[in-house]
């Protein structure tokens, strides 16, 4: 890219590297400065005129002036003038003058009337940090086929974005932007997303190679594993088989069977060695006793922070918290990271690091139970490997309701005779302490009431260093949990049939849905209720019909119109000014296939 050191400046100026990204400055409107000679009511115009008649007042000048172009005469008035203004019009001068004409009773008006040089062209207006004629001036020089071509931008897309900033009559006449100029932007703004994440992803040889089978395992499970199960693993043992070191991101929705995919991973893996990382003691612990029942054969242990020090390379399937980081850690072909987003890049890098070997790397798996949109998922696939496990093993048969004030009656039978049956229920509150903005009650207000009232009830926060004992107790011998989202990822409750969240409508949905997963984990009738002090409940209504957290993931989308996403590894988000991630998947997949990708 060939630019002056003058131009250079104004591109850092405008914070900008690439022609593509200078088409992105689009005008936000034109101003027509060619000769008419029909007048154009309520709309600004161009006169060729001489001035008749100049009347100078407090806070006006008005104006006479002769339009040669229409052959009669025409009003000008100059609203709260500056006082430069006073020597702008001279009686018998002839000029081009452009401003908003308006007609009444006949007489026609000229407001706010200025000089203009630039005459015989349609002129765009920019919203810019440099001045509307620098800027005019820098597109003019840089902007055309050629320069977009270089950087891979096609003739239609090209041809589209040009007529915005070089405009014909066409361009003029629709007030707002026509569904092929968007659709352009759309596609340029995507095009050079998808280019820099593609950029950023980096090549690395894998340290071990393995050609080994899931099926024979797979089929002495005590369940049969789903279609979508069955699609991750081939996708996991055809990069194993690769001498390149995988990169994937395996999303699936709560109970989708991330587990089983996880283990036939390390199962595929040998003779050689995986790490798996997950976020807290409780998830790996639980990921260890899977290993131990469905992996009886693979030398597995758990390291904690209270695991004692012991020569790891006796183990081929290392399970652990972020404990493992601080360990003497042996070379390691997988590596697998549960609920990634839990774990700060730094962290996950550091995992990486601690088991590669010179320039070779291992495998790298990354799970997360936190359902994405599909737009999304396809323009992750330009840094990494994507797959989506959208279904769950068996069906779960869970009841969300919204409720308020008046459903408190009901809700105490409910949780009564869900107790009475030996099954527990968790209350999730949105504040520890009591808060004077927020018309909801806190743990610590509500729960003199349960403990008074119920037995075995148990309470925990993010703050409490106990939490994950209160949990583990819990599980065995609680009937009522009240928490504060700390439990929206974690330990399993086989008995958990009921959750009610308090202030649900303060909650992103991704995050209701999250919790709404805690219940019928093993297909024990679930309920869902979701407590709120709001009449109108719509997003909370447009929730409870649905149970896929896909689904859920697109239409908190909708809600949030937004296009966070994170950019690249890092999790700062970035914005999209065009694009729709709820609506534009056609434009995903066609930017997709022209940077070949995927």
């Amino acid at each position: 890219m060939q630019l002056t050191k003058e131009d250079e400046a104004k591109f850092t100026k405008l914070g900008i590297k690439t022609w593509s990204e200078l088409a992105l400055i689009v005008p936000h409107s034109y101003e027509d400065f060619r000769l008419h000679n029909k007048l154009q009511i309520h709309k600004p115009q161009l006169i060729d005129a001489t001035i008749d008649s100049v009347n100078h007042f407090a806070n006006s000048i008005q104006i006479t002036f002769f339009a040669h172009n229409f052959g009669h005469v025409l009003g000008g008035v100059v609203f709260r003038p500056k006082p430069y203004m006073a020597h702008l019009f001279k009686t018998g001068e002839r000029d081009y003058y452009y401003g908003l004409i308006e007609c009444k009773n006949g007489q026609c008006t000229m407001s706010m009337p200025r000089k203009i040089s630039e005459v015989g062209q349609i002129t765009p207006k920019y919203k810019s940090v440099l001045k509307n004629d620098v800027m005019i001036h820098l597109i003019q020089k840089n902007l055309n086929s050629e320069n977009l071509k270089s950087e891979g931008l096609k003739d239609t897309v090209i041809h589209e974005i040009l007529k915005l900033h070089f405009p014909t009559d066409e361009v003029l006449k629709s007030s707002e932007l026509s569904e092929q100029s968007l659709n352009a932007l759309k596609y340029i703004e995507l095009f050079l997303y998808m280019k820099l994440l593609a950029g950023k992803r980096r090549y690395f040889k894998a340290l071990q190679t393995t050609k080994n089978d899931y099926t024979l395992w797979a089929s002495s499970l005590p369940f049969k594993l789903t279609a979508e199960q069955i699609s991750v693993i081939k996708n996991i043992q055809s990069d194993l088989g690769k001498n390149i070191a995988a990169k994937r991101m395996i999303v699936g929705d709560v109970g989708s069977g991330k587990t089983m995919v996880i283990l036939a991973s390390a199962l595929m893996m040998l003779p050689h060695r995986s790490i798996l990382m997950a976020p807290t003691t409780i998830l790996a612990n639980q990921l260890f006793e899977e290993a131990q029942k469905f992996l009886p054969h693979v030398k597995t242990i758990l390291v904690t922070n209270k695991t004692k020090k012991i020569d790891l390379n006796a183990f081929d399937f290392i399970i652990g918290t972020h404990a493992v980081l601080y360990r003497e850690l042996p070379q390691s072909a997988l590596v697998m990271v549960d609920e990634q987003h839990r774990f700060g890049t730094k962290q996950r890098n550091m995992l990486e690091k601690l088991v590669s070997s010179g320039e070779k790397k291992p495998h790298y798996l990354q799970f997360s139970a936190t359902p994405i949109p599909r737009t999304q998922a396809m323009i992750e696939t330009a840094h990494i490997d994507v797959s989506l496990i959208t279904s769950t093993p068996f069906t779960k048969d869970i009841t969300s309701k919204v409720i308020h004030k008046s459903d408190f009656s009901n809700l105490l039978k409910h949780i009564k005779e869900e107790i009475a049956k030996n099954n527990q229920v968790l209350l999730v509150y949105p504040l520890v302490e009591q808060s004077d903005f927020l018309e909801y009650q806190s743990i610590a207000e509500a729960r003199g009431y349960w403990e008074k009232n119920f037995q075995n009830v148990y309470v925990t926060h993010g703050k409490d260093k106990e939490k994950e004992e209160v949990l583990l107790e819990f599980r065995e011998k609680g009937a009522l949990l009240i928490a504060t989202t700390v439990v929206e990822v974690g330990i399993s409750l086989p008995r958990l049939s009921t959750i009610v969240i308090v202030g649900a409508e303060r909650l992103g949905l991704s995050t209701l849905h999250q919790l709404r997963g805690r219940v019928s984990r093993t297909g024990l009738k679930g309920y869902c209720f979701l407590y709120t002090n709001q009449e109108d409940s719509f997003r909370l209504e447009r929730f409870v019909k649905t149970i896929s957290g896909f689904d859920i993931a697109n239409l908190d989308l909708k809600f949030r119109k937004s296009g966070d996403l994170l950019k690249g590894s890092n999790q700062s988000g970035s914005q999209f000014k065009w694009i729709d991630l709820a609506e534009d998947e056609a434009i995903v997949k066609e930017v997709k296939r022209d940077l070949k990708i995927g």
